[in-house]
C-alpha cells in the first residue's frame, strides 16, 4: 500500500475522472478502481471479487452513518444507495 499527501486533490480527482457531484474528502485507487469517499468496506470487497467493468465506487460528501461518520443518538443515518 502506498499513501501520498497531495495539496491539490482536485487535480488528482480530475485525472481519475471523478465527477464533481461525486467528490468527497477521501480518494483512493485499488486494483485500478477509484474509491471516492466513505465507501463501505464490504462494497469494496464485492467490487474486487466481481471485477465489474466500471470506473469505481463513490459516496459523495460526508453522509451521516457512513463508516466513521457516526450520528447523534435518535437521529437516522443518511441513506446510502
Amino acid at each position: 500500500m502506498e499513501l501520498e499527501d497531495v495539496e491539490d486533490m482536485n487535480s488528482v480527482k480530475d485525472k481519475l475522472g471523478v465527477p464533481t457531484e461525486l467528490r468527497s474528502w477521501h480518494t483512493a485507487t485499488v486494483d485500478g478502481y477509484v474509491i471516492e469517499g466513505h465507501v463501505p468496506a464490504d462494497a469494496i470487497v464485492a467490487l474486487l471479487n466481481q471485477c465489474p467493468r466500471i470506473r469505481g465506487l463513490a459516496v459523495a460528501g460526508m453522509p451521516i452513518g457512513s463508516p466513521r461518520m457516526e450520528w447523534p443518538a435518535g437521529d437516522e443515518p443518511d441513506r446510502l444507495t
